[in-house]
């Protein structure tokens, strides 16, 4: 591939802003510590939605898309889809009750509800095991990514394409804040944007591809174009549809798409102006992620099965890549070397921004985490502001490296997703539920974190085939159903065999987030003077569904409009249409 002298100018612009950005909000990044990781909680819904996006428009993320739509066609995309009703919950339940926290981190959250040794190791423990070893494996995927892209497209080594955009991005991450960050992700989005719809453009209209109609005729191309699976076929239906939409939606903890909103983007929302603020980021992220960004992938990763068929055509057509990081994933940066001077400069500084938009933000989450959660309640509790950002900007050059690292050693993005869903299963629920029912306690989250790990470890490193349990090749999503029925059940025999919060606690966090009263009325019938909250709950259910069918439809009106069905098109269009107007209706009278 020919990258010209106009396509390295595009890529060090594109640098140079992002540096430029850092070092305009450095100053007032270092004023604080709530400063440098939540911006002084007065960021915009479009600006902090934005970011969600930018953050999520990783570059590991086509890479995932494709290796999933090679594997098991468009239908296989429900593996990521269905956390859409996660989102849409998130949007009209949590996002409120997150703001009204007024919390630094999520992980303050646990000091808050519950109480005592538990509520502190909560705390500490999971500051250093999501922190760290969580956010280093979501990075080093990222970095995956990067390798992948810059061994195909620019020739360079793992090592130095990891040098060149670690180094970038932890300049302007550490000298900027979250402020930076968003500021930076705004930038990149449209970069981002502009360069996955111009290569899906360019790509289709390939002499190989012919057109897109071409494309979709095309005998292998052709089999794998359905929205929903085989139902005919339960290997097919089962772990495709079935899993995600029924189970994995609420039963699984996946950065991004935590039950009850957590991680980066609790963050935006405990940054945010206000209530109103929260909520209209979370819903611009969730109609973005799903209904605007998905078809360019798609149709790249289909295109992808027409030029390189099998994985060893893509590896007689890159030599050069290491056996070990050869995969279906490759093929997505395989195609970006088709595109011209130009194009090729827009679409590789795209790349560079989804690249550099993840790392970002995890490394700000991140070093919130350790800082915030673990240096200043454990280590230091009477720090300086000062000293609590210089430890942030130090944390964010730690886990930078320590992701690069393991971005070395891994091979695959779906094998890193499929570990970090095996790994939180059955721990979704607590999320849900214990903003509405008092009785979970500390015990409750230590005993499903413990259990969700020891039974992760057992199906993911021991053979699964070795031992009390058998599970065939082509029902691995088993896996999954194991995991979340016997963490589910040891963490509710947990809930009820220990003690519950002390009433202090639970009132205390009560009147901070006011939830709905449905699930705390043993706890305030026992204080009568207490006020019970009715809240809002059922519409907000209603308008989850609502805002979930909304996003489907506008995907899939898309997605009918490109294989040229017109009238299916305008039914899921109109459908798309009267849901907005539903919500926008609504909004109006959410208190």
């Amino acid at each position: 591939m020919n990258v010209t002298a106009l396509d390295w100018g595009i890529i060090a612009a594109f640098f140079i802003i992002s540096l430029g950005i850092g070092l305009f909000t450095a100053k007032s990044a270092g004023s604080s510590a709530k400063e440098f990781f939540l911006s002084g909680r007065n960021m915009p819904w479009w600006l902090l939605g934005v970011s969600m996006v930018a953050t999520t428009f990783s570059a590991d993320t086509p890479n995932l898309v494709t290796d999933i739509v090679r594997k098991n066609g468009v239908a296989g995309n429900w593996a990521w889809w269905a956390f859409l009703l996660t989102g849409m919950l998130t949007v009209f339940v949590y996002a409120k009750l997150w703001r009204r926290s007024e919390a630094t981190t999520d992980l303050e959250f646990y000091e808050m509800r519950y109480s005592g040794r538990g509520a502190a190791f909560l705390r500490g423990f999971r500051a250093l095991y999501l922190g760290v070893f969580f956010n280093v494996v979501i990075m080093a995927t990222v970095s995956l990514a990067a390798i992948k892209i810059g061994g195909v497209m620019l020739g360079l080594s793992p090592i130095q394409t990891l040098l060149i955009a670690s180094i970038v991005t932890v300049v302007y991450s550490s000298l900027g804040g979250l402020k930076g960050v968003l500021l930076t992700d705004f930038f990149q989005f449209f970069i981002a944007i502009a360069g996955s719809f111009g290569a899906a453009y360019y790509i289709l209209d390939l002499p190989q591809i012919g057109s897109l109609s071409n494309l979709l005729a095309h005998d292998v191309v052709s089999t794998k174009l359905n929205f929903l699976p085989d139902f005919s076929d339960p290997n097919m239906y089962i772990p495709l549809f079935l899993m995600p939409i029924a189970i994995q939606w609420w039963a699984t903890w996946y950065p991004g798409a935590e039950p009850g909103g957590g991680g980066y983007i609790a963050q935006r929302m405990l940054s945010a102006k206000d209530e109103k603020n929260a909520i209209g980021a979370t819903l611009f992220f969730n109609i973005a992620h799903y209904a605007l960004r998905p078809w360019p992938w798609i149709l790249i990763a289909l295109s992808s099965l027409v030029i390189f068929p099998n994985i060893s055509d893509l590896q007689a057509a890159f030599p050069n890549i290491p056996v070990d990081k050869l995969g279906d994933d490759l093929a997505y940066s395989a195609m970006l070397t088709y595109l011209p001077t130009g194009l090729i400069g827009i679409v590789l500084a795209s790349l560079i921004a989804a690249v550099m938009s993840t790392l970002s933000t995890h490394l700000n989450w991140g070093s919130s985490y350790v800082v915030n959660d673990f240096y200043l309640r454990f280590v230091k509790p009477e720090a300086t502001d000062k000293q609590l950002v210089a430890v942030g900007r130090i944390s964010t050059v730690g886990l930078m490296v320590l992701s690069a690292i393991l971005a070395l050693a891994l091979s695959s993005a779906l094998d890193a997703f499929n570990i970090l869903l095996q790994i939180g299963a059955g721990t979704g629920l607590i999320f849900i539920l214990r903003w509405f029912w008092w009785r979970i306690n500390a015990y409750t989250e230590i005993s499903a974190m413990a259990i969700s790990f020891v039974v992760a470890i057992f199906f993911e490193v021991i053979n699964p085939k070795v031992g009390w349990i058998m599970i065939p090749e082509n029902q691995a999503y088993l896996k999954l159903l194991y995991s979340v029925s016997i963490t589910t059940v040891g963490w509710l025999l947990v809930t009820f065999l220990t003690q519950p919060e002390k009433d202090e606690i639970l009132l205390s966090f009560y009147r901070k987030v006011t939830p709905a009263a449905y699930g705390w009325k043993k706890v305030l019938d026992r204080y009568p003077a207490e006020k019970q909250e009715q809240g809002q709950l059922p519409k907000e259910i209603g308008l989850m569904v609502t805002g979930t069918v909304m996003v489907y439809a506008a995907l899939f009106s898309t997605g009918f409009f490109i294989y040229g069905n017109l009238l299916p098109g305008f039914i899921a269009a109109g459908i798309a249409i009267l849901g907005g107007v539903i919500i926008i209706s609504a909004w109006k009278k959410l208190n």
